[in-house]
């Protein structure tokens, strides 16, 4: 069956198109043909990848290679404890990588689970419950408050149904249904008032309605074949460290193969050059390095659980740190996702409503002034009828809070009921009333419910006084039904010149982004009737209530704290364009000469349009997750870094698209999470801030460990190689070159890993996407102090030998000099920006205690009498030791005085640096 535009038609067209007949449904033998001809109303499962080949997958990566390799080499020389070592962190990398995948595939499983488990439909003419999976297009299905809708369907028959769509469209009102056909075809999901979609709730009212759509072809089924279709790209920090891994191993090959031959042409022995070329081998790879990124990663993810962020892949966490744009869902995500009365307007006076979420606490101002509500009978008046004609429970209770593998209980207020009834119950009870204390007093005769016909809701109270009506509802209808006026205390007639203040007032509110709801009432004879429609008319009109899901209080810092740190934040919701446009001006998401596109504009613009102008857009309004996915994929090809936080299902496919992808952990849907690499438990995009943070602190942290390894493995190397050009003796053995890179890559480089923040790093502008890991002159840093390090090494190598000293001692002297040389500047990587002394000796314990355990290691090896034999060292005295200690400074030294000489010479250059 093809997709018509089924909100157009109608409903006689409809059920004329699939020949069902209104009354008696389809019969048995043409449900089951239309079950075999269009299969079962479930959402496809793409081809599943075994676990095993899954886990397999993982060790495809180029380092994890070049660890297998390096490990190789770790056993032919014997270093069997090198060995397992790095096969353990080998497993655990692949553990890693496959949990991290095969979570990320249950997106479509959750996502199954928000279809109903059954429907209530009508075949041969008999009303039955079948399994909602059995649904085929043309059945007759009844839906009634609290049900999951199982299907697309085209409605036929409404009372007062009003349904959830938000995780579909992310809206949080409720959207009236209503049978008529409407004249755009075109119209977005949140204007098809006529239909149900499958995974959508039913929150009040009932209806029946004949199915369109099934299985893959409903809406929802299209958000999962978008989930399916959207890619997952490498991270950067992985692109770079493959690249990196590269250069890396075909510099070490040539210069260790470059090394053996002069040892070769030297006469040196065969056995001896080989063992020590593959000794420099295992040195120069760094197999240190992915160990030190999980755990630089690890420890950041740590440091966001206490802020309550949860990362479900490591390599996020850096991406983040590079985030050039953040695209955010507005609903619950920027918004509280809770509605609340912002302004209210009685004939003779606004006022304005403080207080966040349904909290009861708030204040009411009068221009700028605090006023106690039950001194003003307007205002009192006004929410009185607020509280009466409404049928929400606002409470207060333990709310169960299960963010992944966390779970935490926390007492807040909560609504039963429509959300908007809610806003209202919440601005009563804030001036204290409270409908269970008014009721002690009057009591509940009847009710005439809203429907979307109707837009109004009436209630008959009865008390001592005698009988009242209270009718809220759209402006205009109630407006129409009333011929009084509530003004100055008392009752007078509701002239047009009134009239006309009324509407203004309701269009200055509109234009806030308001959504208006308008009061009265009417006392009525002690002789009353029933409660009936032929009541609702000469009342008496009190006021006006404007109502939106108000910015959260901490988001607008948070987005100060973006844009300082050179983020641009993008709000991208399916609400309507005014309302978008209101929330991103609270928010100063949206400046003055910024774009606002719609998704009707979206549609009529191609991808390279949409490329020249995302650049200058900060709002999308009205928008469908097809809409989400171009925007992410248009800021991609743009050369963006882009984040994308979302909560609905509608918003799962451009959270899996995106760099990375943030999902709400708390109010947000099982879908969305498992598409998203980070989960904010806290639904705070605050949170985002401070995950920024700790990306570029982790990556800071990464290229402090790069620079500290690959400078001392330059080092090493050019000790090896100067040593062999200058025709001296091979300056150290292969046991002592990989106790050096024992000693140094151990505990020492991951202890950077694990370096704090860095202050000023939000102050930052994003990296550039295509900027190499080597990038800002990193590159000379490492070759500049690897050549220092290596010079002085050999320098000490050779006075030893000019002073006589046996081979044994000179080399111990080299030995001890890379050593102390290495450890003395792994203080100068702490920071690229400032000198060691301003980051603080003391800031980072755990690399002070590193440093300490490795000088004892190498006095171990040098003092111990069994372990000094091994590595052919002999015990040093006082002035050897303060020979080596000198050497081992002049690099810092150097460094420094050429660094502080080149700021003064070039002011100007070293401001702009840091």
């Amino acid at each position: 069956m093809s997709q018509l535009p089924w909100s157009s038609m109608s409903f006689n067209d409809t059920t004329r198109h699939f020949q069902t007949r209104p009354e008696s449904g389809l019969s048995s033998k043409e449900a089951a043909g239309r079950l075999e001809k269009n299969g079962h109303n479930v959402l496809a499962q793409a081809k599943k990848v075994s676990p095993v080949i899954l886990f397999l997958y993982q060790f495809r990566d180029f380092m994890v290679l070049v660890l297998l390799a390096a490990t190789l080499l770790s056993a032919a020389l014997g270093e069997y404890t090198d060995a397992i070592v790095i096969i353990g962190i080998v497993i655990v990398n692949a553990i890693l990588g496959f949990v991290q995948e095969y979570r990320a595939e249950q997106s479509l499983e959750a996502l199954r689970g928000m279809t109903a488990p059954t429907a209530r439909t009508v075949r041969d003419g008999v009303r039955r419950e079948i399994p909602a999976e059995e649904l085929v297009p043309g059945d007759l299905v009844i839906l009634e408050a609290g049900d999951r809708i199982p299907a697309d369907i085209r409605l036929g028959e409404v009372r007062q149904l009003a349904v959830n769509e938000a995780p579909l469209t992310g809206e949080s009102e409720p959207v009236v249904k209503q049978v008529e056909a409407l004249e755009d075809s075109g119209a977005s999901l949140g204007d098809r008032f006529n239909m149900a979609f499958m995974g959508t709730l039913a929150v009040s009212g009932r209806a029946s309605g004949i199915v369109v759509a099934t299985g893959m072809k409903t809406e929802m089924g299209r958000v999962a074949d978008l989930i399916q279709g959207a890619e997952e790209m490498a991270t950067p920090l992985q692109k770079r460290l493959e690249q990196m891994g590269h250069y890396l191993v075909g510099i070490c090959v040539l210069v260790c193969a470059l090394v053996v031959l002069l040892g070769l042409s030297q006469g040196l022995p065969p056995y001896k050059m080989f063992m020590a070329g593959i000794s420099l081998a295992v040195a120069a790879i760094p197999e240190g390095l992915p160990a030190v990124v999980t755990i630089a990663l690890a420890i950041g993810v740590q440091r966001m659980v206490r802020k309550n962020a949860i990362v479900r892949r490591l390599p996020a966490v850096e991406t983040l740190g590079c985030a050039t744009v953040i695209c955010s869902d507005k609903t619950g995500t920027l918004t509280q996702n809770k509605m609340n009365v912002r302004e209210l307007w009685t004939a003779g006076q606004s006022y304005q409503v403080e207080g966040d979420g349904y909290s009861p606490q708030g204040e009411f101002l009068a221009g700028k002034q605090s006023i106690k509500p039950e001194q003003d009978p307007a205002l009192l008046l006004a929410l009185t009828v607020a509280a009466l004609c409404n049928n929400a429970e606002l409470r207060k209770g333990p709310v169960e809070i299960k963010p992944m593998w966390r779970s935490r209980s926390r007492a807040q207020w909560s609504v039963d009921g429509d959300p908007t009834e809610g806003a209202l119950l919440v601005a009563a009870a804030r001036a204290g009333l409270w409908r269970q204390d008014l009721e002690r007093q009057i009591t509940r005769q009847g009710e005439i419910p809203f429907d979307g016909t109707r837009k109004r809701m009436s209630v008959l109270y009865s008390g001592a006084k005698g009988p009242v009506l209270y009718m809220k509802g759209a402006p205009e209808t109630v407006l129409a039904r009333c011929s009084q006026i509530y003004l100055d205390g008392k009752v007078v007639k509701l002239t047009q010149s009134l009239r006309q203040k009324v509407m203004v007032q309701n269009e200055t509110m509109a234009g806030m982004a308001l959504r208006n709801l308008a009061m009265a009432y009417k006392p009525l004879p002690h002789t009353r009737a029933e409660i009936s429609e032929s009541m609702e008319e000469d009342l008496i009109f009190v006021g006006l209530f404007g109502m939106m899901d108000p910015p959260r209080p901490e988001v607008l810092p948070a987005i100060k704290k973006c844009h300082t740190a050179g983020i641009k934040t993008v709000m991208i919701t399916g609400d309507h364009k005014t309302t978008a446009m209101a929330i991103a001006r609270m928010l100063r998401m949206l400046p003055d000469k910024g774009n606002v596109l719609t998704g009707a504009e979206l549609d009529k613009i191609s991808d390279n349009k949409l490329e020249q102008m995302v650049e200058s857009t900060y709002v999308y309004a009205r928008v469908t997750p097809e809409h989400k996915l171009r925007i992410v994929r248009a800021l991609k090809r743009c050369g963006h870094i882009v984040g994308m936080t979302g909560d609905g299902v509608n918003d799962a496919p451009a959270v899996k698209e995106a760099d990375i992808g943030i999902a709400m952990g708390n109010t947000g849907t099982d879908v969305t999470r498992e598409a998203a690499a980070l989960v904010l438990a806290d639904d705070n995009f605050t949170t985002i801030v401070g995950a920024v943070e700790e990306g570029r602190s982790i990556y800071d942290n990464i290229r402090k460990f790069i620079r500290f390894l690959l400078a001392c493995n330059t080092g090493e190397i050019l000790t090896m190689l100067v040593a062999m050009l200058m025709g001296l003796p091979l300056p150290l053995r292969a046991i002592q070159i990989l106790w050096i890179n024992l000693v140094t890559d151990g505990l020492p480089a991951m202890a950077l890993g694990v370096d704090p923040v860095e202050k000023g790093v939000m102050e930052r502008q994003p990296r550039s996407p295509r900027e190499g890991i080597f990038s800002q002159g990193l590159w000379q840093k490492i070759v500049g102090r690897g050549t220092l390090i290596g010079l002085t090494t050999v320098a000490v190598f050779a006075w030893s030998l000019e002073q006589g000293m046996e081979l044994e001692a000179a080399r111990t002297m080299a030995f001890a000099t890379l050593i102390v040389a290495q450890l003395i500047y792994v203080f100068d990587c702490r920071s690229e920006r400032s000198y060691f002394w301003q980051v603080g000796l003391f800031s980072n314990p755990w690399l002070i205690a590193a440093v300490l355990s490795s000088f004892g290691l190498l006095l171990v090896v040098m003092y111990h009498p069994m372990l000094a034999e091994v590595f052919t060292t002999v015990p040093l005295q006082m002035e050897q030791w303060a020979i080596i200690f000198g050497a081992s400074v002049f690099p810092t030294i150097l460094n420094y005085a050429l660094s502080i000489g080149k700021a003064l010479i070039f002011p100007r250059a070293a401001a702009a640096k840091k």
